[in-house]
């Protein structure tokens, strides 16, 4: 079976689907209105997709409080370090700076505007059958 997609609570999925379509190539797949705003967001390659809601059932979690080994999303990216300074400008913080691996793998994490935990990954050894 093939993951549809991940779901996650957030305060203002409106304005992070924005965000993430502005700052990370994503698209929209599909966006409802109240009560809960569910946006449907692809990444760029079209294969991979989350659904950013707030369910007034349920907390947001503080995701600020979070570490980020808890729960992040990890981004492909050809510069780590360009993309970390451009994000940054829109936004973001870095939480731990470019490290590499002994895999030979770059990282960078950092969070976005809510606090979300947002992985930039360049691999020294693609793992995945589709790029970006």
């Amino acid at each position: 079976m093939k993951i549809e997609h991940f779901a996650i609570q957030v305060a203002d999925p409106v304005a992070m689907a924005g965000w993430y379509v502005k700052h990370l190539g994503c698209s929209i797949a599909r966006a409802t209105g109240e009560p809960v705003h569910m946006h449907f967001i692809k990444d760029s390659s079209g294969t991979v997709m989350m659904e950013l809601y707030r369910n007034p059932k349920v907390a947001v979690p503080d995701y600020a409080a979070m570490d980020p080994l808890l729960l992040h999303l990890a981004f492909l990216s050809d510069n780590p370090a360009a993309d970390r300074d451009r994000l940054v400008a829109a936004g973001a913080s870095v939480v731990e700076d470019l490290v590499t691996t002994a895999a030979g793998d770059q990282l960078i994490m950092l969070r976005d505007p809510w606090h979300v935990a947002l992985q930039l990954v360049k691999r020294a050894k693609p793992m995945l059958a589709t790029g970006k």
